[in-house]
């Protein structure tokens, strides 16, 4: 996942960053309201942690903000040392998605971030998928490209449906694999695969490949178009 530290505590912030660094995750890190509402309208993040006593814009507007105003529908994760009931509600009031008390374990938030954003996917899993000729049902598991059916594996319907889920991101080999097996893989062997089945079964439908691999990096979805180039 690609996940928006939002917190001004430096060393909460550092250690947060570095565990989801060393779980697998990307992350980006803002020490006050002002500069994590520009990252969050400006980025495209899996999910949000987000502080809430913070300069120059507390968590309490910022959260409205992105909700409201920016129309945003990352998960939010709201880390605060308040812990009344009433603290709580407020926070869901202004749209967080979960609540967690400061101090907290590590492997806590990453079990949540982790639930919050298969819910958030959750949302979206019962409308057809489109992007250039390729089209997914999830209902039905269905795929088509270049009007023709495709037959694919469970775990490449989920790698297909990842990608499909934000065309042109990269998805990385870690956020890949969670979406497949629900774990990171010991090599990159398994992920591999995987995709040399999805590949090649596109390959003989549509005529072309429309997964590019960005070496280094990871993969993304890409239209035919973007290919000729």
């Amino acid at each position: 996942m690609h996940i928006l530290i939002i917190e001004d505590d430096l060393a909460i912030a550092a250690n947060l960053y570095d565990f989801l660094e060393s779980r697998g995750h990307t992350a980006d890190a803002a020490a006050n309201g002002v500069a994590g509402l520009h990252l969050a309208v400006t980025q495209r993040f899996d999910a949000i942690l987000l502080d809430l006593g913070l300069p120059s814009m507390n968590g309490m507007t910022l959260c409205r903000k992105l909700r409201q105003e920016s129309q945003i529908d990352t998960p939010i994760l709201m880390l605060t040392a308040r812990d009344t009931l009433e603290d709580k509600l407020a926070g869901f009031e202004q749209g967080a998605d979960d609540y967690l008390i400061k101090p907290f374990a590590l492997k806590e938030v990453e079990a949540r971030l982790l639930a919050l954003h298969k819910r958030h996917l959750g949302k979206v899993a019962n409308r057809t998928l489109e992007f250039d000729k390729l089209t997914f049902d999830p209902k039905t598991l269905s795929i088509r490209f270049e009007n023709k059916n495709v037959k694919l594996p469970p775990k490449c319907i989920r790698l297909l449906a990842l990608m499909m889920s934000e065309p042109g991101k990269v998805f990385s080999r870690e956020e890949l694999e969670m979406e497949a097996w629900e774990d990171v893989q010991e090599t990159s062997d398994t992920l591999r695969s995987h995709m040399h089945i999805l590949r090649r079964a596109l390959t003989k439908a549509g005529g072309y490949d429309p997964i590019e691999t960005v070496h280094g990096l990871g993969y993304c979805l890409t239209s035919r178009a973007q290919i000729s180039k």
